[in-house]
């Protein structure tokens, strides 16, 4: 599966942004999807995840409350609706799908990676 991630921009703190990501084939369904990002210096870090049918959601603890990730199954897209931004938020952010069966923050588990999209927060 391709996944193509967009929506980033150059926000103000406190502000919103929608990131989508649109993925290719027919098995969209399928895969556990998730979003990290990866700030300049920093290692990928897991942002939120979201199970195949949609019913089931974990958030990493420094976005819980602010951030909420969903997904369109017959649109094949995951988006991450991103509220009361703040600098830290800062990162170029990445979709990613799993074909496992469990959700799994860990990085390495996923197989497909989509491109970055940049996030900026200013102060």
């Amino acid at each position: 599966v391709r996944l193509q991630a967009s929506g980033g921009g150059l926000v103000q703190a406190g502000d919103s942004l929608r990131l989508s990501c649109a993925a290719s084939g027919r098995s969209f369904g399928r895969y556990i999807m998730a979003w990290f990002r990866q700030a300049p210096g920093k290692e990928r870090e897991f942002v939120a995840q979201i199970s195949r049918s949609g019913r089931s959601t974990y958030y990493a603890d420094s976005v819980k409350g602010r951030f909420t990730i969903s997904r369109d199954n017959a649109e094949n897209t995951v988006y991450l609706q991103m509220n009361s931004l703040r600098p830290e938020d800062t990162a170029v952010y990445y979709c990613a799908a799993d074909s496992g069966y469990d959700l799994d923050s860990n990085p390495l588990v996923y197989d497909y990676w989509g491109t970055g999209t940049q996030v900026t927060v200013s102060s």
